[in-house]
């Protein structure tokens, strides 16, 4: 799910004579996809700017140049994780075919195998919002949680549901809470636990039985 951390001193494992150019658009992307690993490890107050640069390998006035601020990072970092992990979501269900219990299938599943993943350390922007009672960071996690609501409540529509957005409020709520289960108490199995729960939700609310 996450990139290995780059040697400190490199971009993409590269060594960067000195001099050279640089892309920044590349430089940026490269510290981005660094720095989330780190900061998803550690927590964002887990590490420091000083710390967060030697693992990156770059210097603190080209991480600012990039992104302003440690917040700006930061912000980053959690809107680039946010539209990766919800696009690899779409994919699941677009994969999963067109019956919507084998999209709640493909839901659980895939993140199931996120909880199994040894990197796993619960949501990124749930994460985020709870050490950072700030503005910003909150309407990350308000955006992030509208992007899974959007993909659940399209799932529920294609089921049939009586009131599709109620049951992927509902269906939002299994997720989210799986991945806190998975994060603090047991990840075996909170997958299928949750793929059960849904298609029981599915099914009380019109959906397909089978």
């Amino acid at each position: 799910m996450l990139a290995a951390i780059e040697p400190a001193g490199t971009i993409s494992g590269m060594p960067v004579p000195k001099g050279s150019t640089i892309d920044p658009e590349r430089t940026r992307a490269t510290i981005l996809e660094a720095a989330s690993a780190v900061l998803y490890e550690r927590g964002l107050d887990g590490v420091g700017v000083a710390e967060l640069c030697a693992r990156v390998g770059v210097s603190k006035e080209t991480l600012y140049r990039h992104f302003g601020t440690k917040d700006g990072l930061v912000a980053a970092m959690l809107e680039e994780r946010s539209e990766r992990i919800t696009h690899w979501l779409a994919r699941q269900v677009a994969e999963a075919g067109d019956d919507p219990r084998d999209q709640l299938t493909a839901v659980f599943g895939a993140l199931q195998q996120w909880y199994d993943d040894p990197v796993f350390r619960g949501c990124a922007m749930l994460n985020a919002a709870a050490q950072h009672h700030v503005q910003a960071v909150r309407d990350i996690t308000a955006r992030h949680l509208g992007r899974y609501l959007d993909l659940l409540t399209g799932i529920a529509g294609r089921a049939g549901a009586a009131d599709p957005r109620l049951l992927g409020r509902q269906l939002l709520m299994l997720v989210e809470g799986a991945t806190v289960v998975a994060a603090h108490h047991e990840a075996t199995g909170t997958g299928e636990d949750g793929r059960l729960a849904a298609l029981t939700l599915l099914a009380a609310a019109g959906g397909p039985r089978g």
